[in-house]
Protein backbone atom coordinates (compact mmCIF):
# COMPACT_ATOMS: atom_id res chain seq x y z
CA UNK A 1 0.00 0.00 0.00
CA UNK A 2 1.07 3.47 -0.62
CA UNK A 3 2.40 5.73 2.31
CA UNK A 4 0.03 8.34 3.60
CA UNK A 5 0.71 12.07 2.48
CA UNK A 6 3.95 13.53 4.29
CA UNK A 7 3.78 17.85 4.88
CA UNK A 8 6.62 20.06 4.36
CA UNK A 9 6.92 23.61 5.62
CA UNK A 10 9.31 26.09 3.57
CA UNK A 11 9.54 29.05 5.38
CA UNK A 12 11.51 32.16 3.27
CA UNK A 13 10.86 35.49 2.91
CA UNK A 14 12.40 35.47 -0.84
CA UNK A 15 9.53 34.44 -3.33
CA UNK A 16 11.83 33.08 -5.53
CA UNK A 17 13.46 30.51 -3.40
CA UNK A 18 9.60 29.36 -2.15
CA UNK A 19 8.84 28.33 -5.89
CA UNK A 20 12.52 26.78 -6.65
CA UNK A 21 11.95 24.50 -3.41
CA UNK A 22 8.14 23.55 -4.27
CA UNK A 23 8.88 22.88 -7.72
CA UNK A 24 12.01 20.55 -6.90
CA UNK A 25 10.54 18.71 -3.68
CA UNK A 26 7.47 17.83 -6.07
CA UNK A 27 9.54 16.80 -8.72
CA UNK A 28 11.43 14.60 -6.38
CA UNK A 29 9.30 12.70 -3.61
CA UNK A 30 6.14 11.32 -3.84
CA UNK A 31 2.89 11.97 -1.80
CA UNK A 32 3.68 15.04 -0.15
CA UNK A 33 2.13 18.38 0.65
CA UNK A 34 4.10 21.34 0.99
CA UNK A 35 3.52 24.30 2.81
CA UNK A 36 4.83 27.95 2.06
CA UNK A 37 5.26 30.45 4.24
CA UNK A 38 7.15 34.18 3.90
CA UNK A 39 6.58 35.14 7.57
CA UNK A 40 7.30 34.74 10.74
CA UNK A 41 3.58 34.99 11.22
CA UNK A 42 2.60 32.61 8.52
CA UNK A 43 4.87 29.75 10.10
CA UNK A 44 3.40 30.50 13.37
CA UNK A 45 0.17 29.80 12.15
CA UNK A 46 1.11 26.28 10.14
CA UNK A 47 3.23 24.91 13.21
CA UNK A 48 0.96 25.88 15.89
CA UNK A 49 -2.47 24.58 13.84
CA UNK A 50 -3.56 21.00 15.69
CA UNK A 51 -5.12 19.95 12.53
CA UNK A 52 -2.00 20.06 10.58
CA UNK A 53 0.91 17.46 11.05
CA UNK A 54 4.35 18.64 9.99
CA UNK A 55 6.82 16.10 8.67
CA UNK A 56 9.55 18.22 8.08
CA UNK A 57 10.73 21.91 7.69
CA UNK A 58 12.90 24.24 5.59
CA UNK A 59 13.84 27.43 7.61
CA UNK A 60 15.18 30.87 6.68
CA UNK A 61 16.92 32.60 9.73
CA UNK A 62 16.64 35.72 8.66
CA UNK A 63 12.60 36.76 8.82
CA UNK A 64 11.27 40.44 8.36
CA UNK A 65 8.66 40.33 11.65
CA UNK A 66 11.10 38.23 14.69
CA UNK A 67 14.94 37.96 15.57
CA UNK A 68 16.80 35.36 13.83
CA UNK A 69 16.27 31.77 14.50
CA UNK A 70 13.03 32.53 16.15
CA UNK A 71 10.71 29.64 13.97
CA UNK A 72 13.78 27.34 14.21
CA UNK A 73 12.74 27.27 17.93
CA UNK A 74 9.03 26.55 17.48
CA UNK A 75 9.84 23.79 14.89
CA UNK A 76 11.92 21.71 17.44
CA UNK A 77 9.44 22.37 19.87
CA UNK A 78 7.00 20.60 18.42
CA UNK A 79 10.07 17.85 17.25
CA UNK A 80 9.90 18.90 13.88
CA UNK A 81 12.75 17.93 11.48
CA UNK A 82 14.20 21.21 10.99
CA UNK A 83 16.60 22.35 7.96
CA UNK A 84 18.30 25.54 8.15
CA UNK A 85 18.93 26.99 4.62
CA UNK A 86 20.61 30.16 4.89
CA UNK A 87 22.63 33.54 3.78
CA UNK A 88 24.85 33.51 6.74
CA UNK A 89 28.39 31.72 6.59
CA UNK A 90 28.66 32.80 10.05
CA UNK A 91 30.15 29.85 12.00
CA UNK A 92 29.33 30.77 15.16
CA UNK A 93 25.67 30.99 14.09
CA UNK A 94 25.79 27.48 12.71
CA UNK A 95 27.27 26.04 15.99
CA UNK A 96 24.55 27.74 17.66
CA UNK A 97 21.86 26.19 15.37
CA UNK A 98 23.11 23.26 15.47
CA UNK A 99 23.42 22.84 19.50
CA UNK A 100 19.85 23.21 19.25
CA UNK A 101 19.29 19.67 16.85
CA UNK A 102 18.43 20.87 13.93
CA UNK A 103 18.77 17.94 11.10
CA UNK A 104 21.36 20.56 9.25
CA UNK A 105 22.76 23.81 8.39
CA UNK A 106 22.83 24.59 4.64
CA UNK A 107 24.32 28.05 3.38
CA UNK A 108 22.65 29.14 0.12
CA UNK A 109 25.74 30.15 -1.48
CA UNK A 110 26.76 26.80 -1.59
CA UNK A 111 26.02 25.87 -5.48
CA UNK A 112 24.49 22.38 -4.23
CA UNK A 113 22.67 23.87 -1.58
CA UNK A 114 19.40 22.91 -2.71
CA UNK A 115 20.20 19.83 -3.99
CA UNK A 116 21.91 18.89 -0.09
CA UNK A 117 18.23 20.28 0.93
CA UNK A 118 16.05 17.86 -1.64
CA UNK A 119 18.04 15.36 -0.88
CA UNK A 120 17.89 15.50 3.53
CA UNK A 121 14.00 16.08 3.49
CA UNK A 122 14.03 13.16 1.08
CA UNK A 123 15.85 11.08 3.40
CA UNK A 124 13.74 12.34 6.72
CA UNK A 125 10.33 11.72 4.72
CA UNK A 126 11.03 8.42 3.66
CA UNK A 127 12.41 7.57 6.98
CA UNK A 128 8.63 7.93 8.46
CA UNK A 129 7.93 4.52 6.72
CA UNK A 130 10.96 2.41 7.51
CA UNK A 131 11.91 0.13 10.77
CA UNK A 132 15.09 -0.07 12.41
CA UNK A 133 16.00 -2.36 15.19
CA UNK A 134 18.75 -1.86 17.51
CA UNK A 135 20.75 -4.57 19.23
CA UNK A 136 23.23 -3.51 22.85
CA UNK A 137 23.44 -5.06 26.24
CA UNK A 138 23.88 -1.39 27.36
CA UNK A 139 21.23 0.45 28.93
CA UNK A 140 23.48 3.48 28.11
CA UNK A 141 24.01 2.64 24.78
CA UNK A 142 20.79 1.38 23.52
CA UNK A 143 19.57 4.93 24.50
CA UNK A 144 22.36 6.83 22.65
CA UNK A 145 21.44 4.92 19.86
CA UNK A 146 17.64 5.38 19.90
CA UNK A 147 17.85 8.89 20.67
CA UNK A 148 19.95 9.42 17.48
CA UNK A 149 17.32 7.17 15.17
CA UNK A 150 14.33 8.82 16.45
CA UNK A 151 15.33 12.23 15.92
CA UNK A 152 16.12 10.89 12.30
CA UNK A 153 12.16 9.82 12.43
CA UNK A 154 12.81 6.19 12.00
CA UNK A 155 10.67 3.34 13.64
CA UNK A 156 12.45 1.38 16.14
CA UNK A 157 12.29 -1.53 18.06
CA UNK A 158 14.88 -2.81 20.56
CA UNK A 159 16.44 -5.49 21.99
CA UNK A 160 18.81 -6.44 24.66
CA UNK A 161 20.99 -9.03 23.13
CA UNK A 162 21.65 -10.89 19.56
CA UNK A 163 18.99 -13.99 20.41
CA UNK A 164 16.14 -11.61 21.13
CA UNK A 165 17.22 -9.68 17.60
CA UNK A 166 17.35 -13.10 16.18
CA UNK A 167 13.68 -14.26 17.11
CA UNK A 168 12.27 -10.79 16.78
CA UNK A 169 13.79 -10.91 13.04
CA UNK A 170 12.61 -14.36 12.54
CA UNK A 171 8.94 -13.61 13.37
CA UNK A 172 8.86 -11.46 10.53
CA UNK A 173 6.04 -9.25 11.60
CA UNK A 174 6.80 -6.33 10.32
CA UNK A 175 9.69 -5.27 7.66
CA UNK A 176 12.40 -4.08 8.79
CA UNK A 177 15.18 -1.97 7.06
CA UNK A 178 18.00 -1.54 9.15
CA UNK A 179 19.57 -3.72 12.21
CA UNK A 180 21.84 -1.56 14.36
CA UNK A 181 24.11 -4.21 16.41
CA UNK A 182 26.84 -4.36 19.04
CA UNK A 183 29.60 -7.00 18.91
CA UNK A 184 29.64 -8.07 22.45
CA UNK A 185 26.41 -9.43 24.34
CA UNK A 186 24.97 -12.42 26.32
CA UNK A 187 23.37 -14.88 25.04
CA UNK A 188 24.40 -14.52 20.94
CA UNK A 189 27.00 -12.12 20.03
CA UNK A 190 27.01 -9.71 17.05
CA UNK A 191 29.05 -12.19 14.53
CA UNK A 192 26.46 -14.76 15.40
CA UNK A 193 23.76 -12.76 15.08
CA UNK A 194 24.86 -11.00 11.84
CA UNK A 195 25.66 -14.71 10.37
CA UNK A 196 21.99 -16.46 11.39
CA UNK A 197 20.10 -13.04 9.96
CA UNK A 198 21.71 -13.45 6.80
CA UNK A 199 20.25 -16.97 6.67
CA UNK A 200 16.85 -15.32 6.69
CA UNK A 201 17.93 -11.63 4.75
CA UNK A 202 20.18 -10.69 1.89
CA UNK A 203 22.23 -7.51 2.12
CA UNK A 204 19.53 -5.94 -0.36
CA UNK A 205 16.72 -6.58 2.08
CA UNK A 206 18.04 -5.40 5.24
CA UNK A 207 21.04 -3.01 6.00
CA UNK A 208 23.43 -4.33 9.15
CA UNK A 209 25.54 -1.96 10.54
CA UNK A 210 27.71 -3.14 13.37
CA UNK A 211 28.79 -0.83 16.77
CA UNK A 212 31.83 -2.07 18.67
CA UNK A 213 33.97 -1.13 21.22
CA UNK A 214 36.28 -4.00 20.59
CA UNK A 215 39.97 -3.12 19.05
CA UNK A 216 40.28 -6.22 17.50
CA UNK A 217 41.90 -5.32 14.02
CA UNK A 218 40.63 -7.72 12.10
CA UNK A 219 37.20 -7.83 13.42
CA UNK A 220 35.65 -5.82 10.76
CA UNK A 221 36.55 -7.78 8.46
CA UNK A 222 35.29 -10.97 10.09
CA UNK A 223 31.99 -9.06 9.99
CA UNK A 224 31.97 -7.94 6.57
CA UNK A 225 32.71 -11.56 5.31
CA UNK A 226 29.70 -12.46 7.42
CA UNK A 227 27.24 -9.98 5.53
CA UNK A 228 27.56 -7.06 7.35
CA UNK A 229 27.42 -3.49 5.41
CA UNK A 230 29.30 -1.21 7.26
CA UNK A 231 31.21 -1.20 11.00
CA UNK A 232 32.17 1.76 13.31
CA UNK A 233 34.10 1.65 16.29
CA UNK A 234 33.08 3.06 19.87
CA UNK A 235 32.85 5.80 20.91
CA UNK A 236 31.44 7.31 17.43
CA UNK A 237 30.86 10.32 15.97
CA UNK A 238 27.39 11.22 15.69
CA UNK A 239 27.50 12.67 12.31
CA UNK A 240 29.05 9.66 11.06
CA UNK A 241 26.86 7.62 12.17
CA UNK A 242 24.01 9.66 10.63
CA UNK A 243 25.66 9.71 7.60
CA UNK A 244 26.61 5.89 7.45
CA UNK A 245 22.90 5.19 8.33
CA UNK A 246 21.28 7.32 5.51
CA UNK A 247 24.02 5.96 3.15
CA UNK A 248 23.01 2.34 3.76
CA UNK A 249 19.13 3.32 3.41
CA UNK A 250 19.49 5.36 0.11
CA UNK A 251 21.20 2.02 -1.29
CA UNK A 252 18.64 -0.15 -0.41
CA UNK A 253 16.54 2.19 -1.99
CA UNK A 254 17.77 2.18 -4.53
CA UNK A 255 17.92 -1.75 -4.77
CA UNK A 256 14.56 -1.53 -4.33
CA UNK A 257 13.78 1.09 -7.30
CA UNK A 258 15.78 -1.34 -9.48
CA UNK A 259 13.40 -4.68 -8.30
CA UNK A 260 10.64 -2.00 -8.99
CA UNK A 261 11.94 -1.66 -12.48
CA UNK A 262 11.56 -5.20 -13.30
CA UNK A 263 8.67 -6.36 -10.95
CA UNK A 264 5.85 -3.45 -11.44
CA UNK A 265 4.14 -2.25 -14.33
CA UNK A 266 5.34 1.54 -14.93
CA UNK A 267 1.78 3.06 -15.67
CA UNK A 268 0.10 1.68 -12.10
CA UNK A 269 2.79 0.52 -10.19
CA UNK A 270 1.12 -2.89 -9.62
CA UNK A 271 3.00 -5.82 -9.78
CA UNK A 272 3.41 -6.74 -13.84
CA UNK A 273 2.59 -10.40 -14.72
CA UNK A 274 6.01 -12.12 -14.78
CA UNK A 275 6.55 -11.29 -11.06
CA UNK A 276 2.99 -12.53 -10.40
CA UNK A 277 4.39 -15.93 -12.50
CA UNK A 278 7.23 -15.91 -9.86
CA UNK A 279 5.24 -14.99 -6.44
CA UNK A 280 2.31 -16.77 -6.83
CA UNK A 281 3.85 -20.32 -7.68
CA UNK A 282 5.74 -20.11 -4.48
CA UNK A 283 2.35 -19.32 -2.68
CA UNK A 284 0.62 -22.06 -5.12
CA UNK A 285 3.70 -24.82 -3.66
CA UNK A 286 3.08 -23.60 0.03
CA UNK A 287 -0.82 -24.22 -0.33
CA UNK A 288 -0.85 -27.26 -2.18
CA UNK A 289 1.98 -28.73 1.07
CA UNK A 290 -0.80 -27.90 3.22
CA UNK A 291 -3.82 -28.35 1.49
CA UNK A 292 -5.32 -25.07 1.98
CA UNK A 293 -7.79 -23.43 -0.36
CA UNK A 294 -6.79 -20.48 -2.68
CA UNK A 295 -8.68 -18.01 -4.62
CA UNK A 296 -7.60 -16.77 -7.83
CA UNK A 297 -9.55 -13.55 -9.62
CA UNK A 298 -9.51 -11.79 -12.77
CA UNK A 299 -10.99 -8.17 -13.26
CA UNK A 300 -11.74 -6.39 -16.84
CA UNK A 301 -13.17 -3.10 -17.46
CA UNK A 302 -16.58 -3.56 -19.08
CA UNK A 303 -16.36 -1.86 -22.30
CA UNK A 304 -12.92 -0.48 -22.31
CA UNK A 305 -12.83 0.52 -26.14
CA UNK A 306 -15.93 2.38 -25.49
CA UNK A 307 -13.87 4.58 -22.73
CA UNK A 308 -10.68 4.83 -25.21
CA UNK A 309 -12.80 5.85 -28.01
CA UNK A 310 -15.00 8.52 -26.24
CA UNK A 311 -12.73 10.45 -24.24
CA UNK A 312 -9.22 9.08 -25.56
CA UNK A 313 -6.42 6.80 -24.81
CA UNK A 314 -5.55 9.43 -21.50
CA UNK A 315 -8.49 8.88 -19.63
CA UNK A 316 -8.47 5.07 -20.75
CA UNK A 317 -5.13 4.90 -18.71
CA UNK A 318 -6.67 7.41 -15.53
CA UNK A 319 -9.09 4.04 -15.49
CA UNK A 320 -7.07 1.55 -15.72
CA UNK A 321 -4.55 3.39 -12.36
CA UNK A 322 -8.21 4.06 -10.71
CA UNK A 323 -9.12 0.47 -11.23
CA UNK A 324 -5.78 -0.09 -9.52
CA UNK A 325 -5.82 1.80 -6.70
CA UNK A 326 -9.85 1.15 -5.93
CA UNK A 327 -7.68 -2.86 -5.87
CA UNK A 328 -5.01 -1.56 -3.46
CA UNK A 329 -8.10 -0.34 -0.97
CA UNK A 330 -10.13 -2.77 -0.56
CA UNK A 331 -7.66 -5.65 -0.55
CA UNK A 332 -5.19 -6.64 2.09
CA UNK A 333 -1.22 -6.21 2.40
CA UNK A 334 -0.41 -9.86 2.20
CA UNK A 335 -2.64 -10.06 -1.37
CA UNK A 336 -0.98 -10.36 -4.61
CA UNK A 337 -2.20 -8.08 -7.16
CA UNK A 338 -0.65 -7.83 -10.83
CA UNK A 339 -1.58 -5.87 -14.02
CA UNK A 340 -1.95 -8.42 -16.66
CA UNK A 341 -2.10 -6.22 -19.24
CA UNK A 342 -4.45 -3.70 -20.89
CA UNK A 343 -7.28 -3.28 -18.55
CA UNK A 344 -6.92 -6.99 -17.34
CA UNK A 345 -5.97 -7.40 -13.50
CA UNK A 346 -4.91 -10.81 -11.67
CA UNK A 347 -5.33 -11.51 -7.85
CA UNK A 348 -4.20 -14.13 -5.72
CA UNK A 349 -5.49 -14.30 -1.73
CA UNK A 350 -4.28 -16.78 0.71
CA UNK A 351 -6.49 -17.42 4.06
CA UNK A 352 -10.05 -17.11 3.15
CA UNK A 353 -13.27 -18.60 2.83
CA UNK A 354 -15.42 -19.17 -0.14
CA UNK A 355 -18.29 -17.16 2.08
CA UNK A 356 -15.64 -14.50 2.59
CA UNK A 357 -14.61 -14.86 -1.15
CA UNK A 358 -18.26 -14.16 -2.23
CA UNK A 359 -19.00 -11.27 -0.06
CA UNK A 360 -15.38 -9.04 -0.74
CA UNK A 361 -15.74 -9.71 -4.62
CA UNK A 362 -19.34 -8.55 -4.39
CA UNK A 363 -18.77 -5.39 -1.99
CA UNK A 364 -15.26 -4.72 -4.77
CA UNK A 365 -17.83 -4.66 -7.59
CA UNK A 366 -20.48 -2.72 -6.02
CA UNK A 367 -17.69 -0.20 -5.41
CA UNK A 368 -16.86 -0.14 -8.96
CA UNK A 369 -20.55 0.50 -10.04
CA UNK A 370 -21.02 3.34 -7.54
CA UNK A 371 -17.33 4.97 -7.90
CA UNK A 372 -17.37 8.54 -10.09
CA UNK A 373 -13.90 9.02 -11.88
CA UNK A 374 -13.52 12.61 -12.37
CA UNK A 375 -10.24 13.64 -14.61
CA UNK A 376 -10.02 16.99 -16.54
CA UNK A 377 -13.50 18.18 -17.81
CA UNK A 378 -14.95 14.52 -17.56
CA UNK A 379 -16.87 12.46 -15.18
CA UNK A 380 -16.93 8.74 -15.95
CA UNK A 381 -18.56 5.85 -14.40
CA UNK A 382 -17.21 2.17 -15.27
CA UNK A 383 -18.21 -1.41 -14.18
CA UNK A 384 -15.87 -4.62 -14.15
CA UNK A 385 -16.49 -8.09 -14.44
CA UNK A 386 -14.63 -10.24 -11.90
CA UNK A 387 -14.17 -14.32 -12.66
CA UNK A 388 -13.02 -16.05 -9.48
CA UNK A 389 -11.17 -19.63 -8.82
CA UNK A 390 -12.13 -20.87 -5.49
CA UNK A 391 -10.02 -24.48 -4.03
CA UNK A 392 -6.80 -25.90 -5.04
CA UNK A 393 -6.33 -27.13 -8.87
CA UNK A 394 -3.40 -28.87 -9.94
CA UNK A 395 -0.99 -25.77 -10.39
CA UNK A 396 -1.65 -21.74 -10.11
CA UNK A 397 -2.01 -21.58 -14.47
CA UNK A 398 -5.10 -23.82 -13.96
CA UNK A 399 -6.26 -21.64 -11.64
CA UNK A 400 -6.00 -18.77 -13.98
CA UNK A 401 -7.68 -19.94 -16.60
CA UNK A 402 -10.44 -20.97 -14.37
CA UNK A 403 -10.82 -17.50 -13.63
CA UNK A 404 -10.71 -16.42 -16.59
CA UNK A 405 -13.36 -18.73 -18.02
CA UNK A 406 -15.40 -17.28 -15.37
CA UNK A 407 -14.65 -13.43 -16.52
CA UNK A 408 -15.19 -14.66 -19.97
CA UNK A 409 -18.94 -15.70 -18.23
CA UNK A 410 -19.78 -12.43 -17.08
CA UNK A 411 -18.67 -10.66 -20.16
CA UNK A 412 -21.38 -13.26 -21.96
CA UNK A 413 -23.72 -12.35 -19.63
CA UNK A 414 -24.42 -8.86 -19.42
CA UNK A 415 -21.09 -7.63 -17.67
CA UNK A 416 -20.94 -6.20 -13.93
CA UNK A 417 -20.75 -8.72 -12.33
CA UNK A 418 -18.91 -12.15 -10.58
CA UNK A 419 -18.80 -15.29 -11.67
CA UNK A 420 -17.10 -18.54 -9.09
CA UNK A 421 -15.85 -21.84 -10.34
CA UNK A 422 -15.41 -24.10 -7.13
Amino acid sequence: MESKIKTILIVDDNKLILDMLYERLNATIDNINILQATSFKEALKFILDKTITIHAAIIDLHLPDCQDGAVVDYTLKKHIPTIVLTGSESEDIKQQMMQKNIIDYIVKSDSRAFLFVINTIHRIIKNYDLNVLIVDDSVLQLKAAYDLLHKMKLNITTAKDGLEAYNILKQNNKKYSLLLTDYNMPNMDGLELTSKVRELYHQDELSIIVLSANGKADLASKFIKLGANDFLNKPYNEVEVTTRINSNLNILELFQQTKDMANKDFLTGAYNRRYFFESGNQIFKKALRDKRELCVAMFDIDKFKNINDTYGHDIGDEAIKNLCDILNSNLRDSDLMARFGGEEFCVLLENITLENTKLLFEKIRKVFEDNILEVYEYKLNYTVSIGICYGLEENLELMIKKADDGLYYCKEHGRNQIAINV
